[in-house]
Parts: structure tokens; C-alpha cells; sequence
């Protein structure tokens, strides 16, 4: 392996990295699904300690974790300081929902929705990599991150989701279908990035229409109780997995 003129061909992504965009995403979405659906406090605190625990997987990631804070040195430039800069927001309101909810509920839900945007606008930013540079990635990350909060929210919240989270969850797993169709696509990647890129997709289009037909059911068709929670469980682990 080199750098320069002879770099070499990675073929895996750290699990560190990986880990702050998987746990923010859930993380973000289960705010904002807190905040639509009501259910315990605490949920509010659980989205921000799984985003932190992603931010605690890049910090482990980087060389130098000490010098970590000059991540908020580039404001104006640089995604990744805007999400540093969102974080310590999201945490804050975050707990002030779990204290007071109200207000503060959904201010965690729209911070949080700019946390998983910087997310998606990180990966655009990567310019070499032509799987992430596709400006359909940023919608992509959002409808992801939301979809899988939700589907989290299901299987913790420990109630009947009412029909407005049902929406939400119909809503975002049907964006996320079509982003993933769209973005797929459109982008221009090696032979061998497109294969890996297609093995994941049909897990991610199976689980994603098995929710969303679930969530139709649960708004349209009467159904015991018992039903509704093993339709909700399913439904949930589907959209998380995916």
C-alpha cells in the first residue's frame, strides 16, 4: 500500500466511522419520533446518548483524540464542525424535553433533524468517492435516519403508536424507497462498489416494504390489540434493520 500516484483500493469502511453515521441517524430519529408520538420522557434521552455514542465512536476513530476540539475551528468550511456545533444543542435540548417536554420537545426534533442533515452533507462533501459525492445522498441520510428512529420508537415506546406516527413512519419509509431507487441511479461507481451497493439494497428495499406494508395495515385495517403489538414490534425491527 502507498499514497501519491499508486494509492490502493479500500475495500471496507471503518466500523468507528461507520458507527457515528448509523448512531446518529437512529439516534436523530428517535427524537424526532419522541416528539411526534409522545410515550416515555426518557426516549428523548436514549436518541441522545445513541447519538453521542457515535460521537464517541469518530473520536476514537481519529489519530489524535485529544485534539479533537479543533473540530470547531472551521465553521464556514467544514460540515463536520457544524455537526459539532449542532451536538451539544441536541444533548441540551434533549434533556430539557425529557424534563419539561412541551416546547422543547420538538426544538430537540428540529435540532436533531439538522444533526442527521449535517450527517448526510458530510459524506457529500467527500468528493473522491463517487458513491457519496451524489447530492441525493443528503435526502437519502435524512429519510434513512428518520425511518429508523421511528421504527426504534416502536419497539421501546412501549404504547399503541397513534395513527400520526404511523403516518410519519409510512411517509418516511416510502422516501427512503424512492431515494434509495433514485440515488442508486443515478451515481457512477466502480464495478465492484455498484455489486456492494446492490447486496445491501435488497436488504434494504425487503425490510423497507415490509414495514411500510405493515403500517398500512395498522392505519387501515382493525386489528385486535394483540395484533396491533406484534404488527408494531415487526414493523419496527423491520425499519430499524433495513
Amino acid at each position: 500500500m502507498s499514497f501519491g500516484p499508486n494509492p490502493w483500493h479500500q475495500s471496507s469502511w471503518d466500523a468507528r466511522a461507520a458507527g457515528n453515521f448509523m448512531a446518529g441517524g437512529v439516534g436523530s430519529g428517535l427524537i424526532v419520533a419522541a416528539a411526534l408520538g409522545g410515550g416515555p420522557v426518557w426516549l428523548f434521552l436514549a436518541g441522545a446518548a445513541v447519538v453521542g455514542i457515535g460521537l464517541l465512536c469518530v473520536w476514537a476513530e481519529i489519530g489524535r483524540p485529544w485534539r479533537a476540539l479543533n473540530v470547531f475551528f472551521h465553521p464556514r468550511t467544514s460540515w463536520m464542525t457544524r455537526e459539532a456545533i449542532v451536538a451539544p444543542a441536541l444533548m441540551l435540548l434533549a434533556l430539557a424535553a425529557a424534563l419539561s417536554a412541551g416546547a422543547a420537545a420538538w426544538g430537540a426534533a428540529l435540532v436533531a433533524l439538522a444533526f442527521v442533515y449535517c450527517q448526510g452533507r458530510i459524506l457529500r462533501a467527500a468528493r473522491g468517492i463517487p458513491a457519496w459525492r451524489e447530492p441525493t445522498i443528503v435526502p437519502l441520510i435524512v429519510a434513512t435516519g428518520l425511518a429508523e428512529g421511528l421504527g426504534l420508537w416502536l419497539l421501546l415506546a412501549g404504547r399503541a403508536a397513534p395513527l400520526a406516527t404511523w403516518a410519519a413512519l409510512a411517509v418516511a419509509l416510502l422516501a427512503r424507497q424512492w431515494l434509495w431507487g433514485r440515488w442508486r441511479a443515478r451515481i457512477q461507481a466502480a464495478p465492484r462498489a455498484l455489486a456492494a451497493i446492490d447486496a445491501a439494497g435488497r436488504g434494504v428495499q425487503a425490510g423497507t416494504l415490509l414495514a411500510l406494508a405493515l403500517a398500512f395495515a395498522a392505519m387501515l385495517a382493525p386489528l385486535p390489540p394483540a395484533a396491533i403489538w406484534v404488527l408494531q414490534a415487526v414493523a419496527g425491527l423491520a425499519a430499524l434493520a433495513a
